[in-house]
């Protein structure tokens, strides 16, 4: 539980970091997402639960401070913290390489999630095509950011990782 209470913190944070300082910046053309590589470490730090926890938690607080339709970011964000989760200690996360590959594929399975949704709600105008600048932008983004951020998030690795055999 204390682990999911300071995971919460870490996506306030970011999310903050994003909404407000981030995408107010004119020149850039898409912002990093902070919440879904933190998500993506989670999951796979913890598994399938948490990830799904995370996803949600993190969705939650986006879609608060966000403009797309509530609901939108829990519903893509839980899937994606359920199939991160997937992966959970099968892969490593240290070093340069994976973490960019990692990376790399969660902003490209969120786009397809976004694509996915939109199938079933035509009415819902998603403006975010894999083709697209911004798209690109983002994918080299959070490529280049997840080493950073999963370097950063190993400092409160303690913190922030289940620990079941205290539980049992």
């Amino acid at each position: 539980m204390k682990s999911f209470g300071i995971a919460s913190l870490f996506f306030l944070g970011f999310a903050l970091l994003e909404t407000a300082i981030l995408s107010n910046i004119i020149f850039l053309p898409a912002v990093p997402d902070f919440l879904l590589i933190t998500s993506l470490y989670l999951s796979l730090q913890n598994g399938r639960l948490f990830g799904v926890s995370a996803g949600f938690t993190s969705g939650l607080i986006l879609d608060f401070l966000g403009s797309v339709p509530f609901g939108l970011n829990c519903l893509f964000r839980t899937v994606f913290g359920y199939v991160a989760g997937l992966f959970n200690k099968s892969l490593n996360i240290n070093g340069v390489f994976f973490p960019i590959l990692l990376g790399s594929l969660a902003t490209i399975f969120k786009a397809f999630l976004l694509w996915v949704i939109s199938i079933f709600y035509p009415n819902l105008n998603l403006i975010y095509t894999v083709f697209s600048f911004s798209f690109l932008f983002e994918l080299l983004l959070n490529a280049i950011l997840s080493p950073l951020v999963f370097r950063f998030l190993d400092i409160f690795k303690n913190s922030l990782t289940l620990n079941l055999e205290k539980v049992c």
